[in-house]
C-alpha cells in the first residue's frame, strides 16, 4: 500500500513539474522573442526597398562589424567596398558581389541570402514548409537522402534514405550545396518537381507533387516497455522546445532514456541550451566567445524538472551545431553515454540579420566551448563508445546497432540500480 502511494506520489510530483515546466518554457520563448528576431516573423523581414547599390553597402558594413573574426580572414575589407562601389545595378548583382565578398572568408556558414532563400529559412523557423518531405546532406560532394519523413509525398513516391540525388527538374546539381538543391526542391504546394535520382547505380526519375509539410521535430516512444526514446530532428523550429515537454510526458513510465541526435545538423542555440538545462542543474552549459574576446556564459537553471535517469545520446557524423552543444554539455558533466561516430565538427555560432528587399545575411558572429573548455570546431565530439557507420543508421539494412548499443547499455545500468536497492 505504502509503494503504491510512494508511485502516485512521484507521479503527481512529476505532473506538477511537468506544468512548472511548460509555463517556465512560455516565459523562456517570450524573453526569446524580444531578443531574437527568429520567433518575431513580421518584424524578421525587412521589407524596406533600397537600390542594389545600397544593399551591398549595408551588408558590407554588416559582416565588417559583427564577422567573429576581426581580421576578417586577413584581409582589407575596404577593398570589397572600393571594387565594387558604383558598379551594382541590380540585386542579382549585389548577390554576385556579396557571395564573392563573402567567399573571401572562406568560412562555410557565412551566408547571403535572396528573397527565396530568406523566406524558406523563415519557413524552417516556423515550421511551414511546402516541399516533398526529405532531408538532406552533402556526402563527399553528393547530394543524398539522409531520412524520409513519414506520410509525405516523397514516402508515398517511396523515395529511401541513401538515394543520390543528381538533377531537379532535369537541372544538373553537380557543385550545388545542400541549401541551392533544398530550394530548388521546395515550391509552391500542389506543383510537381522532378527528380532524377541514383540508387545502386540505377537511375530514377520520380515526379512528385509537392505539399505543406507538417514538420514535427521531436518524436518519442517507449521501447522494449521501460526504455523511453526521444529523437530531435532538428533544433531549427519555435516548437521544438515544447515538443520535447510533450516527449518527455510521453515517456514518463520509462526508467531510461535514449536521445537521438543522429542526422540533427542543428539549428537555434537556444533550443539546445533549454534542453540541456534538464539534465544539468548548476554551472556551464556553454560558452559563447565574441570577436572582442567577449566571454557570455549560458549557465544551467535550477527552478525546474531535472532529468536523473540513465541517458544514452546517439550522435554521428550529421549531428552538428546544437546537436553538438547538447551533446558536448551531457558529456562533460557525465550526465549522458554517448554512442555512435564522432560528431560534424561545428563549432560557431551565426546570427541572421534582415536586410532591405526582404533579403538576409546568415552571418558567423562567434564560437563556442563546451563545459570544460572545448574548441569543438572541424574536430567533432568523439563518443564514448565509438560503434556503427558514420551516417546510416544501419550496418546490414537490418539491424541499427548504435541503438541496440544504447539499449545493452540501459538495461545493463537498470540491472545495476535495481541489485542496488
Amino acid at each position: 500500500m505504502l509503494n503504491i502511494c510512494m508511485k502516485k506520489k512521484s507521479l503527481l510530483i512529476f505532473i506538477l513539474s511537468i506544468l512548472i515546466l511548460v509555463i517556465f518554457n512560455k516565459i523562456f520563448l517570450s524573453t526569446f522573442t524580444k531578443t531574437n528576431a527568429f520567433f518575431a516573423n513580421q518584424a524578421f523581414i525587412n521589407s524596406e526597398e533600397v537600390s542594389s547599390q545600397k544593399l551591398f553597402d549595408k551588408t558590407w558594413r554588416i559582416i565588417s562589424k559583427e564577422y567573429y573574426e576581426p581580421s576578417l580572414n586577413h584581409q582589407d575589407w575596404l577593398r570589397w567596398k572600393n571594387r565594387y562601389q558604383g558598379k551594382i545595378k541590380t540585386d542579382e548583382d549585389a548577390k554576385v558581389a556579396i557571395d564573392t565578398m563573402i567567399a573571401s572568408l572562406d568560412e562555410p556558414y557565412t551566408r547571403f541570402m535572396n528573397k527565396k532563400e530568406f523566406e524558406d529559412l523563415t519557413s524552417s523557423i516556423t515550421s511551414k514548409i511546402y516541399g516533398i518531405g526529405v532531408n538532406i546532406y552533402s556526402n563527399a560532394g553528393k547530394i543524398e537522402v539522409f531520412n524520409v519523413i513519414p506520410a509525405t509525398p516523397a514516402d508515398i513516391a517511396q523515395l529511401k534514405q541513401g538515394d543520390i540525388i543528381t538533377a531537379v527538374n532535369g537541372k544538373d546539381i553537380s557543385g550545388m550545396n545542400v541549401s541551392e538543391v533544398a530550394a530548388l526542391v521546395r515550391g509552391p504546394e500542389n506543383s510537381v518537381v522532378e527528380l532524377t535520382i541514383l540508387r545502386k547505380d540505377k537511375k530514377i526519375t520520380k515526379k512528385i507533387k509537392r505539399k505543406e509539410i507538417k514538420i514535427k521535430t521531436v518524436k518519442s516512444s517507449i521501447i522494449d516497455n521501460h526504455i523511453g526514446y526521444i529523437q530531435i530532428l532538428s533544433f531549427m523550429s519555435g516548437t521544438t522546445p515544447n515538443e520535447f515537454v510533450e516527449a518527455l510526458e510521453n515517456t514518463q513510465k520509462a526508467d531510461s532514456l535514449i536521445l537521438d541526435l543522429r542526422g540533427n545538423t542543428g539549428g537555434l542555440l537556444d533550443n539546445a541550451v533549454f534542453i540541456a538545462d534538464m539534465f544539468i542543474n548548476e554551472g556551464t552549459i556553454v560558452d559563447i566567445i565574441y570577436r572582442n574576446g567577449y566571454r557570455k556564459s549560458i549557465k544551467a537553471q535550477d527552478e525546474h524538472l531535472l532529468l536523473n535517469k540513465p541517458v544514452v545520446v546517439l550522435v554521428n557524423g550529421a549531428s552538428a551545431s546544437a546537436s553538438e552543444i547538447l551533446s558536448g554539455a551531457l558529456k562533460d558533466y557525465h550526465k549522458a553515454t554517448l554512442v555512435g561516430r564522432k560528431t560534424f565538427g561545428k563549432g560557431l555560432v551565426q546570427k541572421v540579420v534582415p536586410l532591405p528587399n526582404q533579403t538576409g545575411v546568415n552571418i558567423t558572429i562567434a564560437r563556442y566551448l563546451t563545459p570544460n573548455g572545448t574548441d569543438i570546431n572541424k574536430l567533432g565530439i568523439k563518443p564514448d563508445i565509438e560503434i556503427g557507420n558514420e551516417f546510416d543508421f544501419f550496418i546490414d539494412n537490418k539491424k541499427d546497432v548504435q541503438l541496440e548499443k544504447a539499449k545493452d547499455i540501459l538495461n545493463n545500468e537498470t540491472r545495476i540500480k535495481k541489485a542496488e536497492r
